[in-house]
């Protein structure tokens, strides 16, 4: 029987909601040349001095709001996707034994360790979904330098492929469609429809990133499955860091401007993030719908991630499909 090992990549997460756990996670994330690209000397003096004294404490506190008991969403909710995933995969393939596994570009469980379970294991074959369905060079490439960095210091380097975006997958668009038409059944339809995505610097995409392209084109294909005209729906970018310009419109700002312009009912969802995390809990669900109700706004209603729904893990299922058959996928 082949022996084949999956793994499921996100972005990673404090091992705890106190500050030295938070400060810990933020030093690795922060380091990486792929997340900040600033000259390094300048921005360790800035991630040491300022950042990371004064940031690790605020953050800390945040995430403390969003803890699930004894672990962090983000964690929670890809377990739980990539143990669902596993479990119709095996069914599905019964004649292969597969090996699913959950990784983190940054803290526990590394992407290096879980490549030496898995050769560990036997498995001839690997195969690497980061679970950022728009490609960046801030978080997908940061993958792809991890397993290549993994792979150097192995001998017999198995043969491998991985998913390098899935934007606008039929399978993703029908399932976020999916979660916005539930919200709607439950919650009525809102005057707007609000698509936030994670904002990278302007600048990378003048240097190149298909990020802003990628995340365009998922809002306009979501925008059409629901049925949706111009003026029924924006999408905008949340989650910046420091002081340079990053890719517009921004969501806070588009937030109050909309409530001060006479926008009562608000959806919002966040297509970017697989599962739900810092950034949507936080920084949308909360703080954004503060922002909306004290400029004049009534309801902003924050439709959740796919989290760990049958779609999600379907979606997931396609995209290793092509692996598993040997079609159309990019080996090593």
């Amino acid at each position: 029987m082949k022996s084949i090992g999956i793994v499921f990549i996100n972005l990673g997460t404090p091992d705890s909601p106190d500050t030295a756990a938070v400060r810990k996670f933020l030093r690795e994330f922060l380091s990486d040349p792929r997340v900040v690209e600033v000259p390094r000397v300048i921005w360790m003096l800035i991630l040491y001095l300022i950042i990371l004294p004064f940031r690790s404490p605020r953050a800390a506190r945040n995430y403390k709001q969003v803890w699930m008991n004894d672990i962090s969403p983000l964690r929670y909710f890809s377990q739980r996707l990539v143990d669902g995933a596993g479990r119709k995969l095996a069914a599905d393939y019964p004649d292969v034994d597969i090996h699913t596994r959950l990784a983190m570009t940054y803290g526990d469980v590394s992407i290096a360790s879980t490549i030496d379970e898995l050769i560990d294991l036997g498995c001839e074959r690997l195969f690497f979904v980061p679970l950022y369905p728009q490609y960046s060079a801030t978080t997908t490439a940061a993958v792809h330098d991890q397993i290549c960095k993994a792979f150097s210091a192995i001998r017999d380097i198995p043969q491998w492929g991985w998913v390098k975006s899935y934007y606008d997958h039929p399978a993703y668009i029908s399932a976020l469609a999916s979660t916005v038409r539930q919200h709607w059944s439950e919650n009525g339809k809102a005057e707007l429809l609000l698509m936030s995505f994670h904002g990278i610097p302007k600048r990378n995409v003048e240097l190149g990133d298909p990020y802003q392209a990628h995340c365009e084109k998922t809002a306009e294909a979501l925008a059409r499955e629901l049925g949706l005209n111009d003026g029924e729906w924006i999408s905008t970018f949340q989650s910046r860091l420091g002081k340079a310009e990053w890719l517009q419109p921004y969501t806070d700002k588009t937030v109050i401007s909309l409530a001060r312009n006479g926008s009562k009912t608000l959806d919002v969802i966040c297509p970017a993030f697989a599962v739900e995390c810092l950034e949507t809990l936080e920084e949308i669900a909360g703080e954004a719908c503060e922002f909306f109700i004290e400029n004049g706004g009534n309801d902003l209603r924050y439709i959740p991630c796919l989290n760990d729904g049958e779609a999600h893990q379907n979606l997931l299922i396609s995209l290793c499909r092509s692996f598993l058959e040997e079609k159309n996928v990019n080996f090593r």
